[in-house]
């Protein structure tokens, strides 16, 4: 055990089927793989837009609601900086830097960026679980992009198939929880509605 860390090693998981999507991966055509890897790496930019048409829409809804729409992204925040503290304790190699891969569609992070949970996929998903709160429709776009989100993290050669699915159960469960209590917050909102902001909270 490291000092700092568990210093995991993920090849024994699952590296094998890590092996066998990279060789997909390779063997799929050029514009293909550039569409996910274009995904892999921007579509985080989508979960922003849906968390931003949330609240556009919440404006109309329930203060409760407004309210979670507004928590929506510091819950992602914030499960993005307990996953990170995460991810220095697990310590867990990437596998392009330890399975013999090829080049992977995405380059390959550099030491010291640990593989497990998925930042991308553990962003994707908190988003997701904190939609549900606000608006039902958003939240299925939101997670069906973000299973997207997990699978061309590993199409793309930098994660196990075991750092996506321990990525999803971190959003979900970090995110699901603070963003029902944010509902709690319904007043705040409404004395906000009754004063100057009401043009951004709606009412």
């Amino acid at each position: 055990m490291s000092r700092t860390g568990l210093a995991l090693d993920g090849s024994g998981i699952d590296g094998s089927l890590y092996l066998d999507v990279t060789d997909l991966a390779h063997r799929t055509p050029a514009p293909v793989g550039r569409l996910v890897a274009d995904w892999s790496a921007y579509g985080l930019a989508l979960f922003a837009l849906l968390m931003a048409a949330a609240w556009w829409r919440a404006r109309r809804g329930p203060s409760a609601v407004m309210a979670a729409a507004l928590a929506a992204p510091v819950v992602v925040v914030a499960v993005f900086a307990a996953d990170t503290a995460l991810k220095s304790v697990l310590r867990e190699p990437r596998p392009c830097r330890v399975l013999p891969a090829g080049a992977t569609l995405e380059a390959c992070p550099g030491a010291g960026d640990w593989s497990m949970p998925s930042n991308h996929t553990v962003i994707a998903f908190a988003a997701a679980a904190a939609l549900w709160q606000v608006d039902r429709g958003l939240a299925a776009v939101a997670g069906v992009a973000a299973a997207a989100m997990g699978v061309s993290r590993v199409f793309v050669g930098v994660h196990y198939p075991h750092d996506v699915l321990a990525g999803a159960l971190v959003g979900t469960l970090l995110g699901l929880a603070p963003a029902r209590l944010a509902r709690l917050a319904g007043p705040a909102v409404e004395h906000l509605r009754a004063g100057r902001l009401r043009p951004l909270v709606g009412g």
